[in-house]
Order: C-alpha cells, then structure tokens, then sequence
C-alpha cells in the first residue's frame, strides 16, 4: 500500500496507525534473519508514536500528510538519543543529542519512523557489503547485493517492510540500489533538501533523498523534507514548488529527452541497454522529442575526478572520530597510540583505504597536481552538462552498468566496484538532480531501472518524466512474498 493511501485511510479510521505499525513490524521480524536491512529497530518507540497519531485523529485533529506512515531512515542521519552508526564501529554507542533536519520534518508530518537501515560504512561503498553489521541482501534474489550504500533503505522498501524510506546520495548511493531493487530512488538537487544532522561522507556532494514504490509518494516526501534550512549553509533558499501538484497530470509532449549514446554501448548490460530503448521509444510515444547529447568529460574523467574530491573530502570530515570525543575509544598508554589504535580497529578497511587516498591527495607536494587539477575538471563536466541541457530537457542515461551482482563477487576488487558508479557520480559532481525509474524485469526476474538528470533545481520535471514513464511500466510490487 503506497504512503498516501496509508495517510487515508488512518485519517479516515479504516485502520488504525497502530495496526499499519504492527503489520510492519511483523514483516521485518519474519524477513530481517534473511534481508538485515536494518541496522536499530525502533519498535517501542514506533508503537507509541503511532498511539499518538490515533490519538490526535480521535480528538478531531490533523496528524499531518504523512500520519501513521512507517518510514525507515538511513543510520548516517542523527536521531536525537537514538544510536548513529553510520554501519561502523567506531560509533559504537554514540547516541546524537539532537535530530536531523530530514527527521525533524518527517516527524512533523506524521511520519513514524520505525528503523533505521544499514549502509556501507560512512557511505563509501557501492553494495552495503562494507558494512560493520554484516552485509544486506537484495530482496528480489538474496543472493545478490542490493547496491549501496543505501542498500539496507532500498531494501526496505522492496521487502515491504515500509513504503518511503531516507537515503542519502554522494556518488550514486540512492539511484544505484533503487535500480538493483527493483525502486524508484530521487537524489535531489544539491541544496534542495537540509544536509543538517546527516554525518558528513563529502559535503560538497552528499544530499539526501527518499526511495519509494510510487512516483506520487516520492513527490509527497520531497514537499515534505524539501524545506530551507538557515542551520545547513548550502542548503537553498529559494521557494519550493508543490512536487505533488506537479505530477497531478505528467505530460513530457513538447519536450526534449537527451541520449548519451556513449553511455549504452560498450560494457552497459544489454537488458540494461533495452531498458533505455524501450523507455526512449515510449516517451517519443508519448510526444517527446529525442535528441543525442554529450558528455565526453564525465564519462571519461567522472570516475577519477569522484576518486580523488570524495576521498579528500572524507579525510577532512572523518578526523574528527578520533576516540576522544565520542563513538568507541581504544585503551592506550598515550594520545597519539589511542588516535591510531581507535581509528585502525573502528575504520573497516574500505574506509581507511578512502582516507588515506585522501590524505594522499590533499598533501604537500601533490595538492596541485591531484585536488586542484580535480576540482578544474569537475568544472568541466558542469559546463558540459550544462551545454547538454540547452539541447534537452533531461537526459536519460543508465543507473548502472550492471544487474545486481551477486555478494561477495566484487568485495574484493574495489575498482569493479567503484564502476557501479560510473552512471551516477558525474551527476553528484555538477550538483544535478538525478532519479532511478523501475522500467520492469528482465527474464531472470532481476528488476530494470533507468536514470533521468535534469538541470538544477528542476526536481519537478524529473518527477513529471518519472510519472509518464510510471503509467507505462508499472510500479515495482513488493518482494519476497509480494506480487512483482
């Protein structure tokens, strides 16, 4: 049942809040032994917060758009009192003493958020493999990975275990596992949603962004966490529109739709490839017009350009875990030895290996030829982007170059992995806003999933394409034990 109807249908006592909450509850407990999708159950407090909701509608009141719906959150997004591990030891125990923005506005709209789901540690990751609690399986075959990082709140959604949950997106972590899962998945433009209260991978390219079964869910999310936020400095102050009024009929007659013909060639899985034919011929269908477009820097520099800003960006965020100020601390006999027994036994081995690619590039001697020459070509591929939209309106691309691979293949060859991303990250690099479209399965049964990009703070038409591409494939059901 999508979030909408869920809101209904507790406001107008067909059910109660508490029954929605029970009945999702129960389908974590039967499928979390063979999914672990989520990292903190919040079970209790989902109970009680639900009581509050009916409540609130028995006294005549208005719980707000989102009353009664189950949603599950990311573990990098801080809950005041609640654990944050952001999948790592190292923040064993850290409870924050406040709530991130994204979860404050949630709650405020009734949302009960009842978990919060495993990722790749500290979001560097591309299958939530590198997670500290054990890795998460994708729902439509267990044998695979889910993608990542967000793979536990993709996850989620798939199983049914709720209908919206939170991610956040640096590199490709929402749109990436929405298309192994077989979900929709939304990385809004940089500065559309508050980043306060979500722990810091890269600042200058994570956002958060929510996962659903349903475009018009997705739309209801966005209005709700897509609020300025003067606590987050690059968070936008421009007004937003209402996404959901947005979709209410979804045309794309008129409109240009960009194809990168370098990017569904080559290595690009050919049901992948037909994915985007199919989608391109139906949107011509539907009276868009397609044109080629290109994008030579990104998708020839995107990958190393990513490789070198993120990791230097995450070696300056993640000095701060040191074992003194919070989070987990390692016995010694001085300082310096507790920094590197605390950080060498807390940091898994994918986020070291980012540290240190970091640190690396930000030092002395290779700051010009590694960081500074990084940042001049990220300039780049948003010029080209830029020169890409004066000929389309968005562009439509894959999310991945692959199926859902399955666990353990590519663990242990970071560069494969870090191909998964080759899709997504450019569109993290210009700041755009970029969706996941389930599109159907292939004949195995894995799911099928498309990329639109849209300039800045175009979020809106993303959502419209989203919606005619919706009425014509369907939505993604729920698996295992649902109908696809």
């Amino acid at each position: 049942m999508d979030a909408a109807r869920i809101a209904s249908g507790i406001r107008e006592a067909e059910f109660s809040a508490r029954e929605v909450i029970q009945s999702s509850i129960s389908r974590i407990r039967s499928l979390e032994p063979t999914l672990n999708a989520i990292i903190t159950p919040l079970f209790e407090e989902a109970l009680s917060r639900a009581d509050r909701v009916d409540r609130i509608i028995s006294e005549g009141g208005n719980p707000g758009p989102l009353g009664g719906v189950p949603v599950v959150v990311k573990d990098n997004m801080c809950m005041k009192g609640i654990p944050t591990t952001c999948g790592s030891r190292i923040l064993e125990g850290w409870k924050p003493p406040y709530d991130a923005s994204v979860v404050s506005s949630l709650e405020e709209a009734g949302a009960v958020i009842i978990g919060k789901s495993n990722m790749d540690e500290f979001a560097m990751g591309s299958s939530t493999e590198h997670s500290a609690y054990g890795p998460t399986s994708n729902p439509r075959d267990t044998g695979r990975v889910p993608g990542g990082s967000s793979g536990g709140s993709a996850a989620s959604v798939a199983a049914g275990y709720v209908p919206i949950a939170l991610g956040s997106d640096t590199g490709g972590s929402i749109r990436q596992p929405a298309a192994f899962c077989g979900v929709h998945g939304l990385k809004p433009t940089y500065g559309l949603v508050s980043r306060w209260g979500l722990v810091a991978f890269a600042s200058s390219l994570d956002q958060i962004g929510p996962f659903a079964r349903s475009i018009s869910d997705m739309a209801l999310v966005l209005d709700v966490i897509s609020n300025n936020d003067p606590r987050d400095s690059t968070c936008s102050s421009s007004e937003r529109p209402s996404f959901s009024d947005c979709i209410k009929d979804p045309s794309v007659r008129g409109k240009k739709v960009g194809i990168v013909r370098e990017f569904i060639g080559g290595s690009l899985d050919p049901s992948l490839k037909g994915a985007i034919e199919k989608t391109a011929s139906m949107l011509e269908a539907s009276g868009a017009e397609i044109v080629d477009v290109a994008l030579p820097m990104s998708g020839e520099y995107g990958l190393p350009c990513y490789y070198i800003i993120a990791p230097a960006e995450a070696s300056s965020n993640l000095s701060r875990f040191d074992g003194v100020r919070y989070g987990m601390r390692a016995e010694a006999s001085d300082l310096i030895t507790q920094y590197i027994k605390t950080r060498g036994s807390g940091f898994g081995e994918e986020v070291q290996r980012r540290i240190l690619t970091g640190t690396f590039a930000l030092s002395s001697g290779y700051y010009d030829a590694y960081y500074l020459l990084a940042l001049k070509v990220r300039r780049l591929i948003c010029s080209e982007f830029a020169r890409a939209f004066e000929r389309a309106d968005v562009i439509l691309m894959p999310a991945s170059p692959t199926l859902p691979f399955r666990k353990g293949e590519l663990v242990d060859d970071p560069i494969s992995m870090y191909m998964s991303d080759v899709f997504t990250l450019p569109v993290n690099l210009a700041g755009l806003p970029g969706i996941t479209v389930f599109t159907g399965f292939e004949g195995s049964g894995l799911p099928l999933g498309v990329q639109l990009v849209a300039p800045r703070f175009q979020d809106s038409r993303l959502l419209e394409f989203a919606g005619v591409i919706e009425s014509w494939a369907g939505r993604p059901g729920i698996s295992p034990g649902g109908d696809k």
